[in-house]
């Protein structure tokens, strides 16, 4: 009787080691350890590789800093192609209304916020963070048989462009040009391109009110194709895109002519060079997709910007953004009077 327990026991601790030998073999299904440390080691992996996102970003804005969100847009969805950027343009001051009222995520711009819309924004209680993405050169352009100037100083845009007896003809602008009709196509009082010449450029408070106003720069284009004697401007990107078939002036600043060009933008000698930002909402960069976004475009703007034409920013003021967004990434970030005071 003793043996047959002995035996027994035997036999029942070999069948504990094949049943545990089993649980290891090769295509045996298992609940147990191994198979849930095999799964945090896939997910593990997959975390380092980048979390796979999902959801939705709005953007809208300065139809000038549109085409570079584009472009990092297009390379982020290489990465997370489950993350939907949706990028309008509606002008810098349009952008502005949609996100002050909590309509987007993101705000392109080609200028500072104003203090009026800080203003608005402060009692919407949308705190956000200023981010400077590149800087940007005014092209003033023309249709290439306005063959009697190719370069024009500040004193004769503001006598095409200012509100006090603007010039109808180029004649009027300087006597020595000849006596042509002139038209303007230029982009409407919501962007922040009008803004930037008016008030940086001419130093005017506002424009003349009689000429074809546009929030679309390829409209702008077009009219400047089509029209002999014509006078407007847009981001130097446009131009690049379409000098085939227009003409962009020299501007002579005080100190002589000079072409708009990525040079001249990067070493300053071109007088009409300006900033371009992104305004973050804070609120939204708490959620994952956004602040992946962000952090990725800030991290590969300067990779694409020159292809889009516009000029990488010196690395004093790339470090700037750098630390506004480290700032943000916290849990702090500029908001209100602070970020425009900054700008």
């Amino acid at each position: 009787m003793r043996h047959n327990w002995r035996v027994l026991l035997a036999l029942v601790g070999v069948l504990a080691m094949l049943a545990a030998g089993c649980g290891n073999a090769p295509g045996e299904e298992d609940s147990g350890q191994g198979e849930a440390a095999a799964e945090e080691g896939e997910a593990g992996s997959e975390e380092g590789a980048g979390e796979a996102l999902s959801g939705a970003i709005e953007i809208d804005g300065s139809s000038t800093v549109e085409p570079l969100t584009n472009a990092v847009a297009e390379e982020y969805a290489a990465e997370q192609p489950d993350v939907t950027v949706n990028v309008a343009a509606a002008g810098t001051g349009g952008g502005f209304e949609r996100f002050c009222a909590g309509e987007t995520d993101i705000s392109d711009a080609s200028r500072p916020i104003e203090d009026d819309e800080v203003a608005i924004c402060e009692e919407a209680g949308i705190e956000y963070t200023e981010l400077q993405v590149g800087v940007d050169a005014l092209a003033v352009v023309t249709n290439p048989e306005t063959d009697w100037v190719d370069c024009l100083t500040i004193d004769e845009m503001t006598a095409i462009f200012g509100p006090d007896d603007p010039a109808s003809n180029w004649s009027e602008v300087n006597s020595e040009f000849p006596d042509e009709p002139l038209e303007v196509f230029a982009p409407d009082t919501d962007s922040g391109t009008y803004d930037f010449m008016v008030e940086d450029v001419l130093g005017l408070e506002e424009s003349r009110q009689d000429y074809n106003a546009s929030a679309d720069d390829n409209v702008i284009v077009t009219g400047i194709q089509g029209t002999p004697g014509s006078f407007g401007f847009f981001g130097f990107a446009f131009f690049q895109n379409n000098e085939d078939s227009i003409k962009a002036f020299e501007v002579d600043g005080g100190e002589g002519c000079v072409a708009p060009s990525l040079e001249t933008a990067q070493d300053e000698s071109y007088p009409l060079i300006r900033p371009l930002f992104i305004y973050i909402k804070n609120e939204s960069y708490q959620r994952p997709e956004v602040a992946d976004f962000v952090d990725y475009y800030i991290g590969g703007v300067n990779d694409v910007i020159e292809s889009v034409g516009y000029v990488p920013m010196p690395e004093d003021r790339f470090a700037e953004t750098e630390s506004n967004l480290e700032s943000l990434q916290s849990g702090g970030g500029s908001s209100g009077s602070e970020a425009s005071s900054e700008s």
